[in-house]
């Protein structure tokens, strides 16, 4: 059986050290720990590395800490809209989902899109539809209330000045925490990745941002590396950043922690936040992130596991 690993990865954000309690940073590091070992566990038993991409963003979207999921941020008409990808680097085969509102794991539906269907990416009412004849669980858009969520959104409706994504004029503790991501090997030698997101708060105008779009916030090629971003989405679209790790490898011969930080330097330049999660078909694990924290965390070839939040 080949080498096989798994990296995740909470959203980039805002938070600083010192401003979050003990208890809570334990309760974040608990739930990263949790997923990543619902991954491991299909890797350690022969699975895909699309299952388990799978299998650890569901966790991530069941918990109220991450904006994925349960825990999405609402809309500027008080709404949680939600969107996702999921990439297959085996055959290059993807799957996104955009601006859902009562789809209980979007990443289950974004799968349902690549296995069952002839296209990549589908959105809103047609979406929901997709998924509730695909069997996915559907649920009362109550389902998504939050109220830590709610208060935030409370915070910032009026203040289009607010930057919503960092969290800046955002009550304290109530700070959104963003897009939720995956990556893995397995011992196939295949590679996945899997992003999930409530995407901005207070996003206006039927806003969608880097994650469901394959090349920008999600990207998995067997010849390279796969990829999961977090961070100001438009500025991941406007550098095709999980695309351009992959052909700064295949093409200029760059490792995997070359690459990633080359593309991330590119969007600093452009003023632009985040972090991502990569893998590449050896192993190799990068989880760079330009923001005060990352949640993030990893279980290596050599089964060696870590979580954070700070540098």
């Amino acid at each position: 059986m080949g080498n096989y690993a798994i990296a995740i990865h909470g959203g980039a954000g805002s938070l600083m050290t010192g401003t979050v309690t003990a208890e809570k940073e334990k309760e974040f590091n608990d739930k990263l720990s949790e997923a990543l070992q619902a991954g491991y566990n299909i890797l350690s038993k022969e699975g895909t590395a699309i299952d388990a991409v799978e299998a650890a963003v569901r966790v991530l979207e069941d918990s109220p800490l991450f904006n994925a999921g349960k825990g999405s941020v609402f809309n500027s008409d008080g709404i949680n809209e939600m969107d996702a990808a999921i990439m297959n680097g085996k055959n290059l085969r993807a799957g996104a989902i955009a601006e859902v509102h009562t789809v209980r794991n979007p990443i289950s539906a974004a799968r349902a899109i690549m296995e069952k269907s002839k296209h990549v990416l589908l959105a809103s009412t047609g979406a929901e539809k997709f998924a509730k004849e695909a069997g996915l669980e559907i649920v009362d858009p109550s389902y998504f209330y939050d109220d830590n969520r709610h208060k935030q959104w409370l915070a910032t409706k009026d203040n289009d000045s607010i930057n919503s994504w960092a969290g800046d004029g955002i009550p304290e503790g109530t700070k959104k925490h963003g897009t939720v991501g995956c990556v893995a090997l397995d011992s196939q030698g295949n590679i996945a990745a899997a992003t999930s997101t409530g995407g901005i708060n207070n996003k206006k105008f039927g806003r969608v941002g880097d994650s469901p779009i394959i090349g920008a916030g999600t990207y998995a090629n067997n010849k390279t590396c796969a990829v999961s971003c977090t961070g100001e989405g438009e500025y991941f679209i406007r550098n095709v950043v999980a695309y351009d790790i992959s052909a700064l490898m295949e093409y200029k011969g760059l490792t995997i922690a070359q690459a990633t930080a080359e593309v991330l330097k590119k969007v600093a330049l452009l003023g632009g936040e985040g972090g991502l999660v990569a893998i590449d078909a050896q192993g190799n694990i990068s989880a760079p992130f330009n923001t005060n924290s990352m949640f993030r965390g990893w279980i290596n070839t050599a089964g060696e596991k870590f979580t954070g939040i700070f540098r």
